[in-house]
């Protein structure tokens, strides 16, 4: 029955309608945003570290140069020539058949020398 005093105290405290339903300190609302302030603390950090980098970046003259290197290389890529579909494809059917070729080799070649190495050591 003390337990049942205590919530209700508590209760009428923060001013809680529905005090014999609190079990205990973590229900109440004071502690609810305490824990909203220790979530929210770490996002306040990181916005001004971040904001704070960005900051030095701007005074620096970096955003600037990092906006002209994007804008020249826009200029750059569109002065290129891009293959043909057709084109794409004949490429990628050369590099399979390559990979293919180069992979069976080294299998070959891996066995052969494992034979050589088995035949070394049973001389």
């Amino acid at each position: 029955m003390a337990g049942g005093v205590a919530e209700w105290l508590n209760a009428a405290v923060l001013k809680t309608v529905k005090a014999k339903h609190l079990r205990g300190f973590e229900s109440l609302p004071l502690r609810q945003k305490e824990n909203c302030v220790k979530e929210l603390l770490p996002i306040f950090i990181w916005v001004v570290v971040i904001g704070a980098a960005f900051a030095f970046a701007w005074y620096q003259g970096y955003l600037l140069k990092l906006s002209n290197y994007l804008q020249e290389t826009q200029d750059e890529l569109k002065k290129c020539t891009w293959p043909t579909v057709a084109e794409l494809k004949g490429s990628t059917v050369v590099v399979m058949v390559s990979i293919l070729l180069l992979g069976g080799f080294t299998v070959f070649v891996d066995f052969f020398a494992t034979l050589m190495v088995r035949w070394i050591m049973l001389i």
